[in-house]
């Protein structure tokens, strides 16, 4: 029997690594049945989802046709191939990993040339002295376009690159590049420099959903499952939980807390039961300002800060946000 959800994950590199350590860690272990070699796999107590193992920018271009449910890719590879993406993919989690900038880069020896602006003189320049157009090489084209269009660039034209965009002017075949880049260090060996107003997107890794797939009552049950232990884990990975006991206005301190610091009660006391104490849910980067709040408001008793595996909230905002692009 078929599963009823496809979702489709990168079939090698780094970004296979990461997104199965990422599903691991949600308690999702990706069981392949036929060896390392094939592309077809499922997750560990799921087994109405088929898992596929494609190419990072087939998982793009499946997304954008219906061909897959669910994909995880890189949000470059996404936006370049569904420009706008509204009612066609819905980008539904960031996971946190493989970061890239989308960057414009010229030769370091063109020192006056740091903006947008700059290459734009560039281009008018080189077009009236070599009567043709200078030469951006690129795998982006649709974003390339769309962003020099954004800055009033047009004097220029395109070469698709297949190979090592940032070895194209060294080569000769371009004067300028529009490639990925996360330190900064290959440009540098290749004597290019992004420019400074130059980041045509900043990706990472995203959970997205194709709003063109077939969105059936079991479809949308096995997502909410697998949504929801995402979603759990996002929260729990991105939380405190803190435990205090507050004996004085309780409910002041803890209107103070969600206003001031994002917190959320988890539970209380029982009622009369001063030894008992609260659970609160505090956001990480929040910690601190929490603590102070608690201090300020006369609580004396000591803080704990735990971490949690899971935290299974009423709402999930995952699955949320694939119902909203669903309805839309």
């Amino acid at each position: 029997m078929t599963a009823p959800l496809t979702l489709a994950i990168p079939s090698k590199g780094r970004l296979q690594e990461q997104v199965e350590r990422y599903f691991a860690d949600a308690g999702l272990a990706l069981v392949r049945s036929a060896g390392a070699r094939d592309y077809r796999a499922a997750l560990s107590g799921m087994a109405d989802i088929d898992v596929l193992l494609l190419s990072a920018s087939e998982i793009a271009s499946a997304l954008a046709v219906g061909d897959v449910h669910l994909g995880v890719t890189g949000e470059d590879l996404l936006r370049e191939t569904v420009p706008g993406l509204d009612g066609t993919v819905a980008l539904l989690q960031p996971l946190g990993f493989g970061f890239a900038d989308v960057a414009v880069a010229v030769p370091r020896a063109w020192i006056d040339v740091s903006t947008m602006a700059d290459l734009d003189d560039v281009c008018t320049a080189y077009h009236a002295r070599h009567h043709r157009r200078l030469r951006v090489a690129t795998k982006y084209v649709t974003l390339t376009r769309a962003f020099f269009a954004r800055h009033g660039v047009s004097d220029y034209r395109i070469v698709e690159s297949s190979g090592a965009t940032e070895g194209a002017p060294a080569a000769g075949t371009a004067e300028a590049i529009v490639d990925i880049t996360t330190t900064g260090a290959t440009l540098a060996a290749n004597d290019l420099k992004p420019l400074d107003d130059g980041t045509i997107l900043k990706s990472q890794a995203q959970l997205a959903a194709s709003l063109k797939a077939r969105w059936t009552k079991p479809v949308l049950a096995a997502a909410g499952r697998l949504l929801q232990r995402v979603a759990a884990r996002e929260t729990a990975r991105g939380s405190h939980v803190l435990r205090v006991r507050i004996e004085k206005k309780a409910q002041d301190v803890l209107a103070a807390l969600a206003e001031g610091a994002g917190c959320t009660v988890l539970t209380r006391p029982a009622k009369g039961n001063l030894a008992g104490g609260h659970a609160i849910l505090c956001p990480r980067d929040r910690l601190m300002d929490a603590v102070a709040i608690l201090r300020a408001r006369g609580v004396a008793a000591p803080v704990t800060a735990q971490d949690a595996d899971y935290v299974f909230a009423d709402g999930n905002p995952v699955l949320g946000r694939l119902t909203a692009a669903l309805k839309s």
